[in-house]
């Protein structure tokens, strides 16, 4: 038995799900989004304000154990998504770096010789404070999480002063400078 798939999901009041064979339709105030589970393995129920995925079969073995776990984190992370919303956000440091919002392209400035542009895709939305402070919001976990690893990849934390794109709340671990 899977311990996470077990649990029920908890539908917000203004989100819903609309089940359509294999189909999963979310939806909610921030937007829509679409899962497809395997119904051949799993069957889904709906109740008025819970939702729960269920293995067809009574014997369960390991595979569907973890697929069971992995669908219902799936779909509670869309239902979260649409009504809430997803959020990193990434912090810069380093002397004369700062990043800037140019339409649908990110500028950073990052210590190399020229500027770095990032392109937004479209489901993401974008906020820079303080020229150091990025803000990365969306519905998709996924998506939030990849554009927030593409941003952190441009310019990784070095140890020694930890310059460069971390994530609020990362650990870095320091090293000693060299002595005399």
């Amino acid at each position: 038995m899977s311990k996470i798939g077990k649990k029920n999901i908890v539908i917000p009041k203004d989100a819903s799900i609309k089940i359509e064979g294999s189909n999963l339709t979310i939806s909610g105030p921030k937007g829509t989004k679409k899962l497809t589970i395997n119904d051949k393995i799993f069957s889904s129920t709906q109740n008025e304000n819970e939702f729960q995925i269920n293995p067809l079969e009574k014997k369960i073995d390991k595979e569907t154990s973890v697929m069971w776990g992995t669908y219902r984190s799936l779909v509670n992370n869309a239902v979260m998504g649409v009504s809430t919303g997803h959020e990193k956000i990434l912090e810069i440091s380093g002397v004369g770096f700062r990043a800037n919002l140019k339409g649908e392209v990110l500028n950073l400035q990052i210590g190399f010789s020229h500027d770095v542009n990032f392109k937004i895709p479209k489901e993401i939305k974008i906020i820079v404070e303080k020229q150091t402070i990025i803000k990365i919001n969306g519905v998709d976990k996924e998506l939030v999480s990849k554009v927030a690893a593409d941003i952190k990849n441009l310019k990784p934390v070095e140890p020694y002063k930890a310059k460069g794109i971390k994530e609020r709340g990362q650990f870095i671990l320091r090293k000693e400078g060299k002595k005399k």
